[in-house]
């Protein structure tokens, strides 16, 4: 039936859709209307065959040959199983062929058709009916019973919340312990140094007294103490108690909340689809033997001031140079946005958050800005130290490698915002981390793993710690090279947790331990600014040649 019709319509023609039908062409199975009779019969290319629409039935409806527009098919090839018109049989190509009445197949078939639709009507829908009324009722518990569920999961937070409440409550009593024990040891300190200060300020005014009074005897019965002042009170030092978060561990503290079942879903023959809640793990990508550049984005910066790059997404990358503006390029190397920093000064290096909006220090106002919607606001102003290089964290926070004013230090400084969250800066035995003076590139990585991973120039090593900031390793290059120093300048992570690190004309791979696995050469004329987009695309900012590369390593 015509999809605009229903039983209570009138039917209407099959070509023009406005006139009520009269007849019925067999051939071309349509219905036509007075008006629409003619137009049809004057296409002489077939042999219409009209008749009154009811007497349709009267006239078997044989089916059109798909070979022979202008034939019908009266007879079936059954070893072909298909409808044959007479032009077909006498073509040869069905020689041999048993063949059958058209109709009489069609009366067989239609037997078959009535017993199936027999089944479906009185066995089958039904039971599909039944079982979608039992989901509909299923669904309708679902609420109740996930509410339930819910309800256990809050609970169980809220005595978790306790507990960790507690253990907070019990570190900030003890921290205002020591710091009670803190001031009354410099309180002591004081009232010793003070006392001496008394006696030194008598003795003065006895001498004074002698001096002036030009008395023999008083001159000659003094005695001198200043040797005994000259030792100075002792200084009491008390060593600051430091805060050493732990790494949480989330499958330890996943099995503390409690556990929930995957949702399993069976069907009555036992197949089972897998939870929607299942996460896979990162797919393996092994190296590739031969790297290969895939893009190359010429920048505009002059030859030696391109020195960073981070991505944006997979096509498009910030860059910055040796003067004050920062500059956003597609792979065809189209500027697509340039912004100059807030002071005139240049950045030092850049980073993008996980928000898209993009990070830059600034070393001469000891500065971190943040740009969101091409708006500069200054989120981090230090005293005491200056900022030199950024990263983003998978937890969003800032890593930022900073040297003192009198580069006499350097630390790395985690920021959640504008707070300082940690600071990283001596080993377990107190001797600095990272190198101070000289060579200050220090660019830096978080790896998947979420060890700190810093290119410290000055040091030729690659210096990596684990999220607490405990030294994991050292590494200074590869033992067989021994034609040159090595000198690590930009670094970055990929999803494997291998570390890649630029040195000269090459780029080394690491695994999350250390251990060396290949070079990258790819031509590269000095190599400097490191990033990986989400696919683990390598993007590399070449200072000979100003130029970004993108390179497939994986």
């Amino acid at each position: 039936m015509h999809p605009r019709r229903s039983a209570q319509e009138v039917l209407l023609c099959d070509l023009c859709e406005t006139v009520p039908l009269q007849s019925h062409c067999e051939l071309c199975n349509i219905n036509l209307c007075k008006a629409c009779v003619g137009e049809h019969l004057s296409d002489l290319s077939k042999d219409h065959k009209v008749v009154p629409f009811l007497r349709r039935k009267a006239t078997p409806n044989y089916p059109k040959c798909l070979k022979h527009a202008d034939k019908h098919c009266e007879l079936h090839c059954e070893e072909c199983n298909i409808p044959v018109c007479i032009t077909c049989v006498s073509s040869g190509k069905h020689k041999g062929h048993d063949m059958s009445d058209i109709l009489e197949k069609l009366s067989a078939n239609t037997e078959s058709l009535q017993k199936d639709l027999e089944e479906l009507e009185k066995r089958i829908y039904p039971r599909y009916e039944k079982m979608a009324s039992n989901v509909q009722t299923e669904k309708a518990e679902l609420e109740t019973k996930y509410g339930k569920l819910t309800t256990a999961a809050d609970q169980q937070g809220e005595i978790l919340h306790r507990e960790i409440t507690g253990i907070v409550n019990q570190r900030k009593s003890a921290i205002t312990e020591m710091k009670t024990k803190h001031l009354d040891a410099l309180k002591k300190n004081t009232d010793e140094i003070t006392q001496k200060m008394a006696e030194l300020k008598q003795i003065m005014s006895d001498l004074k007294s002698i001096l002036k009074s030009n008395d023999v005897s008083l001159t000659s019965t003094y005695k001198s103490r200043n040797s005994e002042f000259r030792t100075l009170p002792p200084k009491v030092r008390v060593t600051l108690p430091s805060f050493s978060p732990q790494k949480i561990n989330k499958d330890q503290l996943n099995e503390m909340f409690g556990s929930l079942p995957p949702l399993s879903i069976n069907t009555e023959h036992g197949d089972t689809m897998k939870s929607a809640e299942a996460v896979s793990s990162p797919p393996v990508k092994p190296l590739l033997d031969e790297p290969r550049v895939t893009a190359t984005i010429d920048t505009g910066y002059s030859r030696y001031e391109l020195t960073s790059v981070s991505c944006l997404s997979e096509d498009q990358v910030w860059t910055r140079g040796a003067n004050n503006t920062m500059k956003l390029f597609n792979l065809q190397s189209k500027l697509l946005t340039s912004i100059q920093t807030k002071s005139g000064n240049r950045p030092d290096d850049i980073a993008v958050t996980r928000d898209g909006d993009l990070v830059y220090t600034d070393y001469h106002d000891n500065t971190i800005n943040l740009i969101k919607n091409k708006q500069i606001q200054t989120v981090i102003t230090l005293q005491g130290w200056r900022p030199r290089y950024v990263c983003c964290t998978a937890g969003n926070d800032l890593l930022v490698t900073m040297i003192s004013d009198d580069e006499t230090q350097s630390k790395v400084v985690r920021y959640s915002g504008s707070t300082e969250k940690q600071s990283i800066q001596f080993d377990d035995q107190g001797r600095p981390l990272y190198s101070s003076g000289g060579y200050n590139y220090k660019y830096l990585s978080e790896n998947k793993n979420l060890d700190i991973c810093v290119a410290d120039c000055g040091a030729s090593a690659v210096v990596v710690v684990n999220q607490s900031g405990k030294l994991r390793f050292r590494y200074t290059g590869h033992p067989s090279n021994t034609e040159q120093s090595f000198k690590p300048f930009g670094i970055t992570t990929d999803s494997q947790s291998h570390i890649l690190t630029a040195d000269y004309h090459r780029i080394h791979i690491l695994d999350q331990d250390g251990q060396f696995l290949r070079y990258i050469h790819c031509h590269l004329r000095r190599p400097w600014g490191l990033c990986v987009d989400i696919r683990d695309n390598l993007f590399v900012a070449e200072r000979h040649t100003a130029k970004v590369k993108k390179i497939q390593y994986l």
